[in-house]
């Protein structure tokens, strides 16, 4: 069985190339399941699942315009943490903060934001953003009033809904594992469906399909990936991992499936490159820099690059 070890690290004093260099040397133990997993593997598996599961949905909400659901979630599920830590503490007396009780609440806030959202705009005709912003709002507001009546002595954690990539366990493993194989699943089995109600609704509905069905799926399973991901990474990552790795992408691809595919990827790359980075910086420089933070800053850099690069290849061609 797979453990996480920190006493004694392989890439302890490695810089960005020698972290490169026993990550190859360790591919084998980790795939083979025969060793200890260090922690810097750990980070970087958390991070390649939750770039995986945010790349599959981040091109989907982008071409619904709904990627500021992800932003209205962060704010929304501290409703369903207030409510959570009030409950676990009157039923069952728990002392302090019990994360599973939390998780669920969070869990369960995201999905009544979703549900609503959709019930605006499938039973009132807004628009999507208009209805993410409605909902953002009242529940957000409800979650503040909850707080300030109910809980104004309890510190609920930052890092509950920030997330911290430097301080992961195994569960977080599982837990974004487990999101990003549901999230391809998904996408395998409703890749057509997907396609035509997010280009076009109303070619989709006249075709058959069921865009009410496809549109809540779609938004059920975003509440689940960002509520399970904002455990691990926090929300400004996971914004990060929806947003910039498909903006990245779309400057060189433009059919669906190409985004699908290279948008997790482009994800995957930042996440390497920023878990080396932070070893590399602790090692030269004795610096402790955020891993998530790090990641976040490559993801928002790798626009402006892919972007130099197309237009010099523009040029070249045109010359």
């Amino acid at each position: 069985m797979i453990f996480v070890s920190r006493a004694v690290s392989p890439y302890w004093d490695n810089n960005f190339w020698e972290f490169f260099a026993t990550l190859g040397k360790r591919l084998m133990h980790i795939a083979c399941d025969s060793g200890s997993l260090a922690f810097d593997e750990l980070q970087l598996m958390v991070l390649i699942c939750i770039a995986i599961a945010c790349g599959l949905l981040g091109p989907l909400l982008v071409l619904k315009r709904m990627v500021m659901l992800a932003n209205s979630l962060s704010h929304t599920i501290l409703l369903g943490l207030a409510i959570s830590f009030l409950v676990s503490s009157a039923l069952f007396r728990t002392a302090g903060f019990d994360m599973t009780h939390l998780f669920c609440g969070a869990l369960i806030a995201a999905l009544l934001t979703v549900l609503m959202t959709s019930a605006l705009t499938t039973i009132f005709h807004l628009q999507e953003d208009a209805s993410v912003g409605l909902v953002f709002s009242t529940l957000f507001a409800l979650g503040i009033i909850t707080v300030t009546l109910f809980t104004r002595d309890v510190h609920l954690s930052v890092e509950v809904v920030m997330g911290n990539v430097d301080a992961l366990k195994r569960e977080d493993l599982q837990l974004a594992g487990s999101l990003a194989m549901i999230n391809m699943i998904f996408v395998f089995i409703f890749y057509w469906p997907l396609q035509f109600s997010s280009f076009d609704r109303f070619l989709a509905a006249s075709m058959g399909v069921r865009c009410g069905f496809i549109h809540t799926a779609l938004l059920i399973l975003v509440a689940a990936s960002c509520v399970g991901a904002f455990r691990a990474v926090g929300v400004l990552l996971v914004l990060s991992f929806l947003v910039g790795p498909y903006l990245t992408a779309r400057l060189f691809f433009h059919r669906l499936w190409q985004l699908l595919i290279a948008t997790p990827l482009i994800g995957v790359g930042a996440a390497l490159l920023g878990v080396a980075l932070a070893r590399h910086l602790l090692t030269v420089f004795d610096m402790a820099l955020s891993t998530g933070a790090i990641v976040a800053t490559l993801i928002a850099v790798f626009y402006p690059i892919a972007y130099i690069i197309k237009i010099s290849f523009q040029k070249r061609v045109i010359e």
